[in-house]
């Protein structure tokens, strides 16, 4: 008796299980790291408690950051809620949004270390290099709604068929305002950047469990 072949389907798809365990892994060394950032004070006896105070950059940088990868961890899970099976190309898209989040931790220093020093130069600097990075944390999600609203085998029949197609604009919502960010922040003040990068993690928590689509909300 011979045996039938397996499923192309079985071959080529897979459990998100391990997928997802990976993916909690990264994000939680990444905001592991974070917390690296923030550097300890070295002065002399009695200047401890100012010294505190004027590390304010770096708790903040830190704030913003873990809010940030926190945000993104939501999206992430909620994407995945919806996702049943994942395929090769699924799981490389997925490697680029991780990917690209490993990165947080070095501009966030750099915005902690150039908004404690105080020089203007140096805070235009870091918060373009911030809106270059959140932007190319961005720039992943791009191709991960159309892939799943044009391969519907890998996501669970209860989602309706509209609900990636409503979330395309989302990615391009981060691009164009980081870009903003960068512009606002080198020309005009770079306090700017920081209050459009504070937007984009309210912008992204509002939306972790999806935008509306023409068919109702997303469920």
């Amino acid at each position: 008796m011979t045996t039938k072949p397996a499923p192309t389907e079985d071959l080529c798809t897979a459990e998100t299980t391990r997928v997802e365990a990976f993916s909690d892994g990264v994000f939680a060394i990444i905001i592991t790291l974070l917390v690296l950032e923030i550097h300890r004070p070295e002065v002399a006896a009695g200047g401890l408690g100012q010294a505190l105070i004027q590390g304010w950059p770096f708790y903040l940088a830190y704030l913003m950051a873990f809010l940030y990868v926190g945000v993104m961890w939501l999206n992430h899970h909620a994407l995945f809620q919806r996702i049943r099976r994942v395929d090769p190309t699924l799981i490389w898209i997925n490697l680029g949004i991780l990917g690209t989040s490993t990165l947080m931790p070095f501009p966030t220093g750099l915005l902690a270390i150039a908004f404690h020093s105080g020089n203007l130069n140096d805070e235009r600097a870091a918060v373009v290099l911030y809106a270059l990075i959140a932007g190319l944390m961005s720039a992943a999600w791009l191709p991960m709604f159309p892939y799943l609203h044009k391969n519907r085998q890998l996501v669970h029949e209860r989602v309706p068929e509209l609900e990636f197609r409503a979330q395309f604009s989302r990615p391009m919502v981060g691009i164009v305002a980081n870009i903003a960010a960068a512009m606002l922040g080198w020309f005009v003040n770079p306090w700017l950047a920081l209050i459009i990068f504070g937007g984009m993690v309210a912008y992204h928590a509002l939306t972790s469990q999806g935008l509306r689509h023409k068919g109702g909300p997303a469920t």
